[in-house]
C-alpha cells in the first residue's frame, strides 16, 4: 500500500509541480520572489506525503538511515519556504527534479515484490528509472542549486538546496554501482549461458 501511495504522489507531485511553473520559458523564475497560492498548495501536498512517508520509513522493517536524512532534509527546506512563502518557483522546481524518477524508482520495487527480479522488465526498468535520475538530479539538480544559492534566498533555502544535491549524489552513486553490478552481472551470466 505505501508503495502505490508513493507513486500516486510522485505523479501528482510532478502534475502540480509543472501546473505551478509561472514562466515556461525560465521555469524556475521569478528567483527569491513570493510564492504563489498553487506553488504553497503543492508544496503543502509534498510535506504531507513526506511526513507520511517518513513515519512509514520508520516502522519498515530495515530502517535506512539515507532514506531518513534524504526525508528530514526535504521536510525541513519546504516548511523553510512554506513559513517564509518565498522561493516558491526554486522549491516547485526542486520539487519537478526529485519526483520525475520516483515511478520508475516504485515501479523496480513493485516488480521485485512480484517476483519479477532479475528478468528483462525489471532491467530496464531499473535502466530507465537510471537515466531519468542521472538527467534530472545530476544534470537539473546542479543548475538549480546554483541558481538557488546565487539568488537573494534566505540561508535556510541555500542549504538545503546544498543538501539536497548533496543526498542526489551520493543516491547517483548508489544508483550507478547497482546498474553496473546488474550489467555485469547480467553479461557474466549471458557468458556462461553461451559457453554450454
Amino acid at each position: 500500500m505505501p508503495r502505490i501511495v508513493s507513486t500516486i504522489h510522485a505523479c501528482l507531485a510532478v502534475t502540480l509541480a509543472s501546473l505551478s511553473v509561472q514562466d515556461w520559458s525560465c521555469p524556475v523564475c521569478p528567483l527569491a520572489s513570493k510564492s504563489s497560492p498553487h506553488q504553497m498548495k503543492t508544496l503543502g501536498v509534498t510535506v504531507a506525503y513526506l511526513i507520511y512517508d517518513l513515519v512509514c520509513c520508520l516502522f519498515d522493517k530495515r530502517v535506512k538511515l539515507d532514506n531518513i536524512i534524504h526525508h528530514l532534509v526535504s521536510i525541513v527546506g519546504l516548511v523553510a519556504g512554506l513559513s517564509c512563502q518565498r522561493c516558491g518557483s526554486e522549491m516547485v522546481a526542486a520539487l519537478w527534479i526529485t519526483e520525475i524518477s520516483s515511478p520508475f524508482l516504485h515501479l523496480r520495487e513493485l516488480l521485485k515484490e512480484m517476483g519479477y527480479n532479475n528478468t528483462d522488465l525489471n532491467l530496464a526498468v531499473d535502466i530507465m528509472f537510471a537515466v531519468i535520475f542521472t538527467f534530472a538530479r545530476m544534470v537539473g539538480g546542479p543548475y538549480l542549486a546554483y541558481v538557488t544559492l546565487s539568488a537573494d534566498n534566505p540561508l535556510l533555502i541555500k542549504a538545503m538546496a546544498a543538501g539536497l544535491q548533496l543526498v542526489s549524489a551520493f543516491w547517483f552513486y548508489k544508483i550507478a554501482r547497482m546498474v553496473m553490478y546488474k550489467l555485469s552481472r547480467r553479461t557474466s551470466a549471458n557468458k556462461v549461458t553461451s559457453s554450454q
